[in-house]
């Protein structure tokens, strides 16, 4: 397995792939290419024998200094359970504290379970939000009308 950073080509190999990773779901028009062009120093790429099977895309907050932000991660489905997401995490996690940084968030959707459980296990809190579904604290109309999201932040040691 390697991991390595983002290039700009890598959004042309991706993006097709996104809605099939995700089961279908519309997921692509989420990840613009400026995502491969602008943050190639946070964002990486997991190849084996040279295929793209996992990518994490995430940046340095430009408001808050001592914050960094996932903005999207995606394992191919067959690849999953083989500890890529972790890998790709912690180069992450790496950059952010050589950075000088300690906090990361993301966020997630109620409806992707996986993602919920995911992330509670690699040690991101969910923060409160101002609803509750199915038992876990939402941020209603968070990404728009009917958007909820559910938000993590994780304290890096």
């Amino acid at each position: 397995m390697n991991i390595r950073p983002v290039k700009s080509s890598d959004y042309y190999v991706i993006s097709p792939l996104i809605n099939d990773w995700w089961g279908g779901r519309n997921m692509s028009d989420m990840l613009p290419k400026l995502f491969f062009d602008h943050f190639t120093h946070t964002s990486f790429i997991a190849e084996k024998e040279n295929h793209i099977v996992g990518f994490l895309i995430g940046f340095l907050s430009q408001t808050h200094i001592n914050e960094a932000y996932i903005h999207f991660v995606g394992v191919h489905p067959v690849y999953r359970k083989h500890k890529i997401g972790n890998q790709l995490y912690e180069s992450f996690f790496n950059v952010v504290k050589q950075n000088g940084r300690n906090i990361v968030r993301c966020v997630t959707s109620p409806v992707n379970k996986g993602s919920i459980a995911y992330h509670s296990k690699m040690g991101f809190e969910i923060e409160k939000g101002d609803k509750e579904i199915e038992g876990v604290s939402v941020n209603s109309d968070y990404d728009g009308p009917n958007q909820d999201r559910i938000l993590f932040v994780k304290y890096l040691d």
